[in-house]
C-alpha cells in the first residue's frame, strides 16, 4: 500500500524515486517525533505531508531550474523546508542549510546522521553573516527559501550566495503580488532580476516560486548588518 507520502507526490507529477520516498517518509517520522520537544513546526502531524513536503518538492516538476549536481543553499532553513527535502529527494544537489537556531541545526543534523545523507551540510548562523563569507559568497547556484520573509528581504538574504548566472527560488504564495514591485527594486540594487511568479497549482491551491536570476555581482555592501535588511528593507525610491 502507497503511503501517504508517495500519493501526494505520484498525483502531482514530482519526480521522486521510490528509495527517496522511503526517506522522506523517515524524515517526516523524526519530525513528528522531535516536535513534541521542541518548536520545530506548527503544522498538525497529519497535515505534515503535504503542508512541508509536497510543498517543497512541487518545484521539482520545473527541471530547468534544477539540473543536475546543484549547489544549493537554504536560508533560514528552519525545520528543513525546502533544503532537506530537496537533499533527499535529489542526491546529486549538494546543499548547504544556513539556520540561526541551534536546536533546530541539531534536529537537522540527526536527520542527516539517520539518513546517511553526504550530500548535505548544516550551519549555525545569520544570513547576514554568511553572505560575507568565503566559500560562501557568490558559490552557490541556487539559493532557496520558503515563509523566511518579503521577497525584497528575501532578495538581500538570498542574492548574495548565487553565482551570477545562477538564481534565488523563493516560495511564495498568492499575497506575493502585493511584494512584486519592492522586490524587483531590492532585485536590481543586489544584482538580480525578479522573473515572473511561476504558479505550480495542485488540489485547487496555488503555490508560487518566485525565480531571481543573478544578472551580476552583488555589491559589497550587502547584506547589511544583522537584523537590518528586515528592519529597514530594500524599496522602490520613491
Amino acid at each position: 500500500m502507497a503511503s501517504e507520502m508517495e500519493a501526494l507526490l505520484r498525483q502531482a507529477s514530482v519526480p521522486v524515486e521510490p528509495g527517496r520516498i522511503a526517506a522522506l517518509n523517515v524524515y517526516l517520522t523524526m519530525l513528528a517525533d522531535w516536535n513534541t520537544r521542541m518548536d520545530l513546526t506548527s503544522v498538525p502531524d497529519a497535515e505534515m505531508a503535504r503542508r512541508h513536503f509536497l510543498d517543497s518538492l512541487l518545484p521539482l516538476t520545473r527541471a530547468e531550474y534544477f539540473p543536475q549536481g546543484v549547489r544549493l543553499i537554504d536560508v533560514g532553513t528552519g525545520a528543513g523546508f525546502p533544503g532537506l527535502a530537496l537533499a533527499i529527494a535529489r542526491p546529486d544537489f549538494r546543499v548547504t542549510l544556513l539556520e540561526a537556531q541551534g536546536k533546530r541545526c541539531q534536529f537537522l543534523r540527526a536527520v542527516c546522521d539517520e539518513l546517511d545523507l553526504s550530500n548535505v551540510t548544516v550551519i549555525q548562523e545569520r544570513a547576514e553573516v554568511s553572505g560575507h563569507a568565503e566559500g560562501h559568497r557568490e558559490a552557490y547556484d541556487l539559493a532557496v527559501a520558503r515563509a523566511v520573509a518579503p521577497l525584497n528581504v528575501l532578495c538581500e538574504y538570498l542574492l548574495p550566495f548565487v553565482k551570477p548566472g545562477g538564481y534565488a527560488l523563493c516560495w511564495k504564495g498568492p499575497a506575493v503580488s502585493d511584494e512584486m514591485e519592492d522586490g524587483a527594486a531590492a532585485a536590481r540594487k543586489l544584482g538580480g532580476s525578479v522573473e515572473a511568479p511561476v504558479t505550480l497549482a495542485w488540489e485547487g491551491e496555488n503555490h508560487l516560486l518566485v525565480p531571481v536570476r543573478k544578472t551580476e555581482t552583488t555589491l559589497p555592501q550587502y547584506p547589511r548588518k544583522n537584523g537590518i535588511p528586515a528592519k529597514r528593507p530594500l524599496k522602490k525610491d520613491k
